[in-house]
């Protein structure tokens, strides 16, 4: 900066794409600690705004326009039966949108009735429910009066048929989760990334360009802070930088979350620089402290805490701890990349104030209903005000997580006196009383003393969130936390093996989790499972029987929901740290100056984790909906394997039945 920012106005953006149902939750907290620090702090959601922007009659229009710019014998047949019944989605876009914002609820009846939206092959999902009687395939799930859900579920498929236009018809890096997730997931060169940001915008990013346009000239800030939880966020995220860069060329960028924290670690990549000029890890509120002041003039830049920056040439001081090595492309930019340190402790976990959603449009995001799952679609239905009970995780023994890290490793928990204060300040603000705990796995002690407090005060919420199925979940707690307005938990339950669960560090066994997920439901508590398949060592024996057992907890009405995801090792694990303890080899890989986190392995079973990975999640999706609980769980598999070895009343038997 050519001089100092006495009182800088900072700005916090998300970017495109997280959830269309709520805000993710960085840019609240950042402003809310911002504010409380005396700091002109403002936000603005650009992944919701980009949604509305595209799916509005006149983003259809402009979507039309493209598509028909393309040879027709190029056009994919749904992009052409999009243009063939325009007029129909031009008419019924925006009051789909406006009922799955719940400003319409009366368009109901029309769309239950199957004849106002216009359908295309997403509705034809809707066959694989199995009706008798030749009549409503729906009817299990909704009933006669079913008809909010009902139409809740029509809405959100038609979305999902415009989008899968948008994809194939003019930006196929376009979902409604993520964006152009494959040029940073586990990219070691920022070579794909830079090539994406040098072509032409697509049609997608001119509109982002216009919303990037809209807030600067709105909030004129000095500062502009980027958060990038995932790799689905990390592409329009420079993007953005750039067009703050071109449209206001002194605005300070910044860079932040989730995937900065966990791939950027050994950040090398001086052309990193052309878009960001400071890239800060881990927890971001002293990070920011320091460069505001810095920024201000009243700190010296080596007095920056855990932040990377370019150097100008090497006249400049050097840093105050030794700057990552020097990645292969380190020359094609100017000047080099350094890491400082610094040494200031983190802002207390009481101080760092109550997020704000001030600025954010609660009443423009969409409750999706793309899951007919009860549990299933808490992540995508509801406004619920995003909030957490304790940073870090309070267990951090599990082998394959990122213990070490900031996120994880450093466990600091606040009062519940202090936590009902800030809920009862959320509430004042939105209006709503339901609320997501989005902690690494929440405390029973710190929930319970939550709950307590709770009571104390008479405060009535409904929240849900992820926990450790530990034994502390007496029976007596769970009830005790369903009067506080619990409504649902997720937790890891892995790989099904107690042999694996021992492997992985996890604290649990397949029985206990049997008994604490069984007192949740029993308590009229909704369970999610986290599962895992592909762990180190883990043979198709323990995989067929890792089935069995979640088969038996589904049939038994443990866990009502649940999701498999693969294995991935990843640097800073203990698995990825001390691969030699799980009997597997890391595989090299070449770093190239940007992202370095999952690292692949060879595994002396040489189990073909892929293709089981089909059939787990084949199983799942039927289990969910109560389909082939009592049945043969070698009916998924495409390919032969073993007979389970688990009893099939092993599940009845640890629950004393």
């Amino acid at each position: 900066m050519d001089r100092p920012l006495t009182a800088p106005r900072v700005l916090a953006l998300m970017p495109p794409m997280t959830q269309l149902n709520v805000p993710y939750p960085a840019t609240a907290y950042l402003t809310g600690f911002l504010r409380s620090r005396g700091v002109a702090a403002f936000q603005a959601d650009l992944a919701i705004e980009l949604v509305l922007r595209l799916f509005s009659r006149a983003g259809l229009a402009d979507l039309a326009r493209h598509v028909e710019t393309q040879p027709a014998r190029a056009r994919t047949p749904r992009a052409q039966a999009f243009l063939d019944r325009l007029d129909r989605h031009l008419a019924c876009v925006e009051p789909a949108v406006a009922f799955l914002q719940g400003r319409d609820p009366s368009l109901a009846m029309r769309i239950a009735g199957r004849r106002f939206l216009p359908e295309g092959p997403r509705f034809e999902s809707l066959d694989v429910y199995y009706d008798p009687e030749g009549g409503d395939p729906l009817a299990w799930a909704f009933g006669a009066l079913g008809v909010q859900d009902r139409a809740r579920h029509l809405a959100t498929l038609y979305l999902d048929d415009l989008a899968d236009v948008l994809r194939e018809g003019a930006d196929p890096r376009f979902e409604f989760v993520r964006y152009g997730e494959s040029l940073s997931m586990s990219q070691p060169s920022f070579e794909p990334l830079a090539q994406a940001l040098a072509a032409p915008p697509t049609l997608v990013e001119r509109h982002l360009d216009v919303l990037v346009d809209q807030v600067l000239e709105r909030y004129s800030p000095q500062v502009v802070l980027i958060s990038a939880p995932f790799p689905g966020n990390v592409y329009a995220a420079f993007r953005m930088a750039r067009r703050v860069k071109d449209r206001q060329p002194d605005t300070v960028t910044v860079l932040g979350g989730g995937y900065v924290n966990t791939e950027l670690r050994d950040l090398a990549e001086p052309r990193v620089f052309d878009f960001f000029d400071f890239v800060c890890l881990d927890d971001g509120e002293r990070p920011l402290l320091a460069l505001l002041e810095h920024l201000a003039g009243k700190r010296a830049l080596d007095g920056l805490v855990r932040t990377f920056v370019r150097d100008a040439g090497p006249d400049d001081a050097a840093a105050e701890s030794p700057p990552p090595p020097l990645c292969e492309r380190g020359e094609k930019g100017p000047g080099t990349v350094r890491f400082i340190q610094g040494s200031e402790a983190d802002v207390p976990f009481n101080e760092v104030g109550t997020p704000t959603w001030d600025g954010l449009p609660l009443d423009r995001y969409l409750s999706l209903l793309d899951m007919l799952n009860p549990m299933h679609r808490l992540w995508s239905d509801g406004g619920w005000n995003k909030l957490t009970v304790a940073h870090g995780c309070y267990w951090k023994k599990c082998s394959f997580c990122d213990v070490g890290l900031d996120y994880i490793g450093r466990y600091d928990a606040a009062s519940a006196a202090v936590l009902v204060d800030r809920i009862e300040a959320v509430v004042a603000e939105t209006g709503r009383t339901g609320f997501h705990f989005v902690d690494e796995a929440a405390p029973p002690k710190a929930l319970k003393a939550l709950a307590e407090e709770l009571a104390r005060r008479g405060r009535a919420i409904s929240w849900w969130g992820n926990i450790r199925f530990e034994k502390s979940f007496t029976p007596d707690l769970c009830r005790q936390l369903a009067d506080s307005g619990c409504v649902a938990v997720s937790g890891g339950l892995e790989v099904a093996s107690d042999r694996l669960l021992q492997l992985m560090q996890k604290g649990v066994s397949v029985e206990q989790v049997a008994r604490v997920t069984h007192a949740f439901s029993e308590a009229g508590i909704l369970v999610h499972a986290y599962l895992m398949y592909g762990f180190p060592s883990q043979t198709v024996q323990d995989t067929v029987d890792a089935l069995e057992y979640v088969r038996q907890l589904f049939a038994a009405g443990c866990i009502q929901s649940g999701f498999f995801h693969r294995f991935a090792c990843t640097v800073h694990s203990p698995v990825g740290l001390a691969p030699e303890r799980y009997g597997i080899r890391l595989k090299p890989r070449p770093f190239a100056g940007f992202a370095r986190n999952d690292v692949a392995f060879s595994d002396p079973t040489g189990t073909d984790h892929d293709a089981l990975g089909q059939a787990l999640n084949k199983a799942l999706y039927n289990f969910m909906h109560g389909i082939g609980l009592e049945q043969d769980v070698r009916r998924w598999f495409d390919v032969r394997v073993p007979k389970p070895k688990v009893a099939r009343n092993f599940i009845e038997r640890a629950l004393g039945g």
